[in-house]
């Protein structure tokens, strides 16, 4: 591994604390980032429509777009505005390298949800051609320790993965290597990082009570921790050098 990179192991409340530093850059500039996300949300369902390669693509690219909320964030605290354009930063760093890590964290949340999908979960019942939902959502009760543990293997997934994005951009990482350096340092912060997925579920779930308008807050909020956290444990309170985007 690269000398050079450091990961600071954190206080178990700092988990939480990354959504608090998120608040702050999102309140300097709310209505940029509800622009940002929502952009982001529209392109990934429109990907999602797309016959056959579009959901692959999406996947593909959800690095690409991380890497460049990250860049938003690092220009926001630089003092520079945060615009429109920003939403396309990451395809202007290193984009193979973004690109690569979508489709091997593609690779392994399938590798999950597949043989957990085929082999724990119920089939689907069909009624005359028809979803049977009633009838699933009761083939589900005394499983609920299985929809827990794919839920859990999930987020171990994406936790791996999770500074990988900021690593590639900011550092100058091939995938493998920022992968390697976003596992080790997610297992050296393990519980600031449950502290964070719980503090995450815990946000989502306010959003969803006030009809869904917390999530204009929520959403940016989650977008810009995933820059917070990786700030705070990879560059130990610096900001990095450069977002290497002019």
């Amino acid at each position: 591994m690269d000398a050079s990179v450091q990961v600071t192991e954190l206080r178990p409340g700092r988990g939480a604390g990354w959504f608090g530093e998120a608040f702050r850059l999102y309140r300097g500039k709310p209505f940029a980032w509800i622009g940002l996300c929502t952009g982001w949300i529209l392109i990934t369902l429109l990907l999602l429509q797309v016959p056959a390669l579009g959901p692959a693509l999406e996947g593909f690219l959800q690095p690409v777009f991380f890497a460049s909320f990250a860049i938003a964030a690092f220009r926001q605290l630089a003092g520079e505005p945060v615009l429109m354009g920003d939403l396309f930063a990451g395809f202007r760093r290193n984009v193979r390298s973004l690109i690569q890590l979508g489709a091997i964290q593609m690779i392994a949340e399938l590798a999950v949800a597949i043989p957990f999908w085929y082999f724990v979960m119920p089939s689907i019942p069909v009624t005359e051609g028809t979803v049977d939902l009633q009838a699933y959502v009761q083939s589900l009760k005394g499983r609920e320790w299985a929809i827990a543990l794919g839920l859990i293997l999930l987020s171990l997934v994406k936790g791996a993965f999770l500074f990988a994005p900021q690593l590639i951009a900011f550092h100058d990482m091939a995938a493998t290597q920022a992968i390697r350096w976003s596992v080790y340092a997610a297992i050296s912060n393990l519980v600031p990082l449950m502290v964070y997925g719980a503090s995450l579920i815990g946000l989502m779930f306010l959003g969803a009570m006030t009809w869904g308008l917390g999530f204009l807050v929520v959403i940016p909020m989650m977008v810009i921790s995933t820059f917070t956290a990786y700030r705070e444990i990879f560059e130990a309170g610096r900001t990095p050098v450069s977002s290497g985007v002019e």
